[in-house]
């Protein structure tokens, strides 16, 4: 859920906003979402859209996340920044349930890349694939 988040960020920062992001000063918080019914898929679209909100509507951006789950919530250790200070070339709209997939991954299973500049991933570990509104 953590390269999830930071993965979304990427997508809209241009160069300019990365380097800004890097060298911004830091409030470190914790973001907490329920679980509807222990659902780590939608789990994992309701931590991603709190992403996308508290970027847009609360002036946080995500830089940082260090993401765990337990009682029925995703609760995040964060680091932000002013996100109007950070510049975007990308607008994400919504985060989708379109081929939404998160899979726990064993040791020693590969799970091949969907296309050809996304890199195959062997576990053990968590795979998740999001398919954003742009």
């Amino acid at each position: 859920m953590s390269e999830a988040a930071c993965g979304l960020q990427e997508i809209q920062m241009s160069p300019k906003g990365a380097d800004s992001a890097a060298s911004l000063p830091r409030t470190s918080d914790e973001w907490t979402v329920e679980l509807a019914d222990d659902d780590l898929e939608r789990g994992l679209v309701r931590w991603l859209e709190e992403v996308l909100y508290r970027g847009s509507a609360e002036s946080q951006w995500l830089c940082e996340a260090e993401v765990s789950v337990a009682d029925g919530r995703v609760v995040a250790r964060v680091e932000w920044v002013d996100s109007e200070m950070v510049e975007r070339e990308v607008e994400v709209k919504a985060v989708t349930m379109h081929e939404l997939a998160l899979v726990e991954v064993v040791e020693g299973q590969v799970i091949p890349g969907v296309d050809s500049d996304i890199p195959s991933f062997e576990g053990p570990g968590w795979m998740a694939q999001v398919v954003f509104d742009i």
